[in-house]
């Protein structure tokens, strides 16, 4: 699905009808909704990522104030914006949930928008390379047995050396997806070598601008476990 930036795809909009007109089209979540409505005993999930970088107050509008616990009740339902009817009105039901998903290490994000902090729980992710999934999932995608041990040693000491950084800390630890290797990978050390080079290497000599000689030193450690 493609980006969304304000309010008329998402909840309701005038949109081009491919006939040089426009017409009122229901956005997703509007249908979504609907849908919830008419299913109470159902539970229905939205995800969107990367929410703290869209403008909430312009892609909910009104319904910003709607998705609150507290205001999800037909008796709070309100008239939208481009509604004729004013009986027509919307709310947002209670078996409707929102997940929303942010990189809090993004540094031009730092601040998050309090109309979203208000509205949600926040949970933090962390990179758990010593789950037994992690060398579980290592394991079916035929990563030979010699290299998953030490490759998460490697990687857990990265993430110490990072969160330890007092210019850097845990919300920019190395996460599982520069290191999930493709279905059907038959040469591991070749992938696992431009993994580094490539992906990680670069976002290291982004958080240690100064400290070429630290970059090299990680990027050589990461890379022993090959030897």
């Amino acid at each position: 699905m493609s980006p969304i930036f304000d309010e008329e795809p998402f909840i309701q909009g005038y949109r081009p009808d491919g006939k040089g007109g426009f017409e009122l089209r229901n956005g997703i979540f509007f249908e979504l909704c609907r849908t919830a409505q008419a299913n109470p005993e159902q539970s229905y999930f939205l995800v969107i990522d990367e929410i703290n970088r869209g403008n909430l107050s312009k892609i909910f509008g009104e319904l910003l104030m709607l998705i609150e616990a507290d205001k999800r009740n037909p008796n709070l339902a309100l008239q939208l914006t481009h509604t004729r009817d004013p009986a027509d009105k919307f709310y947002v039901p209670n078996n409707i949930h929102l997940i929303g998903t942010m990189n809090t290490a993004d540094r031009s994000l730092s601040v998050v928008d309090y109309a979203l902090r208000r509205r949600f729980a926040f949970i933090t992710l962390e990179a758990e390379f010593q789950s037994p999934k992690y060398s579980e999932f290592l394991t079916g995608r035929k990563v030979p047995a010699k290299f998953i041990r030490p490759l998460i040693q490697a990687l857990t000491n990265l993430n110490d050396t990072i969160e330890k950084d007092k210019a850097l800390g845990s919300g920019f630890s190395i996460g599982h997806s520069f290191f999930c290797p493709p279905v059907g990978l038959t040469d591991f050390e070749s992938w696992y070598r431009k993994v580094v080079q490539f992906e990680v290497v670069p976002l290291l000599s982004e958080y240690w601008l100064d400290e070429s000689e630290k970059v090299k030193a990680e990027a050589e450690t990461l890379l022993r476990i090959l030897d």
